[in-house]
């Protein structure tokens, strides 16, 4: 008994410090969509900031937006306590967007802390979501690379540039990815998907309310049946009851 339970504390042990040491490397900037990110379409996607130190604030993040897959659209969501300052480039070659030439995309957004105090920024042991509209989303890449520069208030900075390279370790400041999932047939993204959703919805409650009415007036009938066959069985044995009795 002694023996195992020797080699259980061993064990978990060794655990403890896989976890420990493993830690750190899930605590990134990543960017991820609300629903999907159809090819072709637009998505509201976030990206999430989780503070990696003990004793400093996030005060400051910069996305850098793709060159090579330019997105004509990008709407940050006002986020209290920050500040967002979207930044525009020309394009090297313009891009068609609802029959119009578009010239200049965004190239970078950087949201700033605004507030005071212990209130400023991402504080240690916390995360912070940073929502972002944005398309339409290229029909030709499997995945769009977004470049984000974190800083805190002791004035360290983590740059996660480094892309993912398939059939490799993650880097060890990986860059946040956000990936693509397979075109709409209605070219508008997760909000056709939820649109057709809705209507499968509404005909489905149709149906079933007017199911439910059907057996409500079904109930009613044969209620009413039920109540004149008691009756007349009443009125039988009344009028039984007395011939018995004149005879």
């Amino acid at each position: 008994m002694k023996k195992m339970s020797r080699a259980a504390l061993v064990g978990a042990a060794a655990v403890s410090s896989v976890v420990l040491v493993s830690a750190p490397a899930f605590a990134h900037v990543s960017v991820q969509p609300e629903g999907a990110a159809a090819k072709g379409g637009y998505a509201v996607v976030d990206f999430k900031v989780p503070n990696e130190r003990d004793d400093a604030a996030t005060t400051k993040l910069e996305v850098n937006f793709p060159t090579d897959h330019p997105l004509a659209s990008v709407m940050p969501e006002p986020v209290p306590g920050w500040k967002a300052e979207v930044t525009k480039s020309k394009l090297d070659k313009p891009i068609e967007m609802h029959g119009e030439k578009i010239t200049e995309a965004v190239s970078k957004v950087t949201w700033t802390a605004t507030g005071s105090g212990a209130d400023k920024g991402v504080r240690p042991g916390y995360f912070q979501k940073f929502p972002v509209s944005i398309g339409a989303l290229p029909t030709d890449a499997d995945e769009l690379v977004f470049k984000a520069i974190q800083t805190y208030d002791n004035k360290e900075v983590v740059r996660w540039i480094e892309p993912q390279q398939k059939g490799q370790e993650e880097p060890e400041n990986p860059a946040p990815t956000l990936a693509l999932t397979a075109a709409e047939d209605d070219g508008h993204g997760a909000s056709g998907a939820a649109s057709d959703d809705g209507d499968k919805k509404e005909a489905t409650a149709s149906s079933t309310s007017s199911d439910s009415s059907g057996s409500d007036n079904t109930a009613r009938v044969l209620g009413i049946v039920g109540i004149v066959v008691g009756a007349a069985g009443v009125a039988f044995g009344v009028l039984a009851g007395r011939r018995r009795t004149n005879s």
